[in-house]
């Protein structure tokens, strides 16, 4: 299990991510990933949280709780209203789909209502990708 626990470390993974294998999360979404700053996702990830939560059970806020999103079907989660655009978009949320679609959301699925702009960075895109695929991994 990757050591992240000392000093701001321990603050990039939520308390329920710290009892997971993280290596086996990241080699899971490929290659690029085992070399993913979980320190920098925790930060770019501050950009994401005062529309979304991660933990299980959370709540929904402007979007939707992204618990368990590795896996399902855009615009998939019971209970939260999506646009019409999300729910029809036929895409399921993996690394590689998360990383276009974070790359730019208006473009790559138009008409949904997320309203952030996108995060250019690659290095960014990997990175919170990496931090929210462990931290919305059930245990």
């Amino acid at each position: 299990m990757r050591r992240l626990f000392a000093g701001f470390a321990a603050l990039t993974l939520t308390t329920a991510a710290q009892n997971l294998d993280t290596d086996a999360i990241l080699a899971g979404l490929g290659k690029p990933y085992l070399s993913a700053n979980l320190e920098n996702g925790a930060r770019v990830f501050r950009r994401c949280q005062s529309c979304h939560t991660v933990g299980a059970g959370d709540r929904d806020m402007v979007g939707p709780n992204l618990h368990g999103v590795f896996g399902r079907a855009a615009g998939g989660k019971d209970g939260f209203r999506y646009s019409t655009a999300m729910a029809e978009s036929g895409i399921t949320w993996s690394a590689e789909t998360m990383d276009e679609y974070l790359n730019n959301p208006r473009t790559y699925i138009l008409r949904n209502r997320m309203s952030f702009a996108g995060l250019r960075a690659e290095e960014d895109r990997r990175d919170v990708i990496a931090w929210l695929a462990i931290n919305t991994a059930d245990e």
